[in-house]
């Protein structure tokens, strides 16, 4: 299927389908309402992210699961210490060497603790994106990594996000997040001979082409050099407008981590202002997270799917593999960083518990069956990551409430 090739900015066909209710909020692109005197017409990431902590923190009331005293507070990477990145990084490889709790005969290739996160991200990826559950559903995810890195491989520091403008701004080859220090997330891939035609190709009713990195083979430096991805390929795009789908089937192919990191991707669409039109500009649920993600019929990616794509690699660049990239929780922690800085300007109507902070279809696009609108009360689950807990879709709206007690800083 075409949608496997650049992640699902390039699905084909969506101009056919006819469920409007989930495409109407596209047209509107009015300026969002504040909930004070905050401007966010002339705010920086920065200053979002200041009213957003003060917003959250404001709103938390005498939960006794939830307080002042006991929130945690999500860090950018950078800002940890050199023995926190390391920590952190020990306890991803940590859950690579526990066992799976995934039974063999379901998915053979799940040989780790880890792995039961790429198994559950597979398994559900055509009702976790482009779909109402998409930001829902992957803050809960990313949750409950954050719950086994401290619980299971003892982390006890902050859990950090990448910044993507931030890279964007210095460049991949001068970041400290992909040198390829013991401190960072490892570096590059080893080059590949790649020449000026080899460019990843798709189509969303315009041509896109995504330009190659300076990297894609194996990561060789830094704490993810030698760890081995086990499952996979299911959609991994690959130059020359191929996809390889040699995985499917949960099978174990144990194999090396890739890397083919583009500061050219980033730059053409995940830069500071790409963060913030998509904050600033987009007033519901729907069309807000359909723009991070790339709205149909236009030449942008989103800043989800652009990050993504910017690692590159396998992989990073396999829309339902993704998460053995170990770079994916650190982007998407700031994919959920950047949704909560969006509901913190209008907190009652876009993080409350109610019918306006979720909006779209229950499968991507509204392409599969059950062709319905999702609610609040829909019941979400991780399979073997939390081995068969399920929490309504409205419960994971809030980061200070519920099983939630988080900001960001």
């Amino acid at each position: 299927m075409q949608f496997k090739l650049l992640f699902y900015a390039i699905l084909p066909g969506l101009a056919a389908t006819n469920h409007g209710i989930f495409h109407r909020a596209l047209s509107l692109r009015q300026e969002t309402t504040v909930t004070s005197s905050f401007d966010a017409s002339n705010a920086t990431l920065a200053e979002f992210n200041s009213h957003a902590r003060e917003v959250a923190l404001s709103r938390i009331g005498n939960s006794t699961k939830c307080t002042k005293n006991n929130v945690r507070v999500r860090k950018l990477f950078e800002s940890l210490t050199s023995d926190e990145k390391i920590a952190y990084t020990d306890a991803l490889k940590c859950l690579m060497d526990l066992p799976a709790k995934t039974p063999s005969d379901l998915a053979p290739g799940a040989k780790s603790r880890y792995d039961d996160w790429v198994v559950t991200h597979i398994n559900q990826t055509e009702t976790i994106h482009l779909n109402a559950n998409f930001l829902g559903w992957h803050r809960w995810y990313i949750w409950e990594m954050e719950q086994a890195l401290r619980n299971d491989c003892g982390y006890t520091g902050p859990f950090p996000y990448w910044d993507w403008s931030k890279t964007e701004k210095e460049t991949f080859e001068k970041s400290e997040v992909f040198d390829g220090s013991a401190t960072s997330l490892s570096g590059n891939g080893a080059p590949l001979n790649y020449t000026d035609s080899d460019v990843i190709v798709g189509t969303n009713m315009y041509m896109l082409v995504l330009p190659h990195g300076s990297g894609g083979g194996c990561v060789t430096s830094g704490p993810f050099a030698n760890i081995t991805v086990n499952l996979g390929p299911v959609g991994l795009a690959l130059i020359g407008n191929k996809t390889d789908t040699s995985g499917e089937g949960y099978k174990y192919n144990p194999r090396c981590l890739k890397r083919d990191l583009s500061s050219e991707i980033l730059h053409r669409y995940v830069n500071e202002t790409s963060v913030l039109t998509l904050i600033r500009e987009n007033s519901d649920i729907w069309t807000f997270q359909t723009v991070m993600s790339g709205a149909w019929g236009t030449r942008e990616i989103g800043i989800h799917p652009g990050a993504h794509h910017s690692l590159g690699g396998d992989p990073g660049r396999d829309f339902w593999v993704s998460p053995g990239e170990p770079a994916f929780w650190a982007h998407h922690t700031n994919i959920d960083r950047v949704w909560w800085m969006w509901q913190m300007l209008d907190p009652d109507v876009r993080a409350a518990n109610v019918s306006t902070a979720v909006n779209g279809p229950i499968t991507m696009y509204d392409l599969y069956e059950p062709h319905q609108s999702a609610t609040i009360f829909d019941l979400q689950n991780l399979g073997y990551v939390t081995e068969g807990k399920e929490v309504a879709l409205g419960e994971l709206m809030s980061t200070t409430e519920g099983m939630f007690c988080y900001v960001y800083e």
